[in-house]
């Protein structure tokens, strides 16, 4: 069995992309109390221990886990608590270019494949009653850096150098070349 240590809706509906059917069984860790140097390598030592979490009680299966976190000027902004702190996430990275990076691992019995991918996100200059009012539809609560790529109807992002589906937050090339591996 191949099993989504993940409950975002979002990665299960990437996942599928690669892999059509698998089961979720959501990791329960506490990601606060995950220590590092660089933030930038957060996202994969999360994964990893997703994974070994899951997979310590399936270990005849196959467990794939993510982390994604946005990072600008070396802070992470992860999902922000409420809509005054989804408003001053997305007034910082109004007009500015940050990292959308995400760590992925992949665990079965004799093989163990972990991963960061890196995108570069600029957004458009925004003004605040965008801001307001896509704070408003609630979309930005359960996101890393309080924004979904996917919104189109709201004009956050100029462009992406790198994966689309990374921004999502589960970079689907990677895992796609990774998986033939398993």
């Amino acid at each position: 069995m191949i099993i989504l240590a993940s409950q975002s809706p979002r990665r299960k509906e990437l996942l599928r992309q690669v892999i059509p059917t698998f089961e979720v069984i959501p990791a329960d860790i506490d990601e606060d109390s995950v220590q590092v140097d660089n933030p930038e390598l957060l996202p994969e030592k999360l994964s990893v221990l997703k994974a070994e979490k899951v997979f310590s009680s399936h270990i005849d299966d196959t467990v794939i886990a993510c982390d994604t976190i946005v990072l600008i000027d070396g802070r992470i902004m992860g999902k922000p608590h409420d809509g005054k702190q989804a408003y001053e996430m997305l007034r910082c990275l109004s007009g500015r270019t940050h990292k959308v990076i995400s760590g992925y691992t992949i665990l079965k019995a004799n093989k163990r494949i972990s991963k960061s991918v890196t995108t570069l996100v600029t957004f458009n200059k925004l003004d605040d009653e965008l801001i307001h009012r896509y704070v408003a539809t609630g979309s930005p609560m359960d996101k890393a850096g309080a924004y979904g790529i996917q919104d189109k109807e709201f004009p956050l992002v100029e462009q992406i150098e790198g994966s689309f589906y990374n921004v999502m937050g589960l970079p689907v090339e990677s895992l796609k070349k990774e998986w033939r591996n398993i």
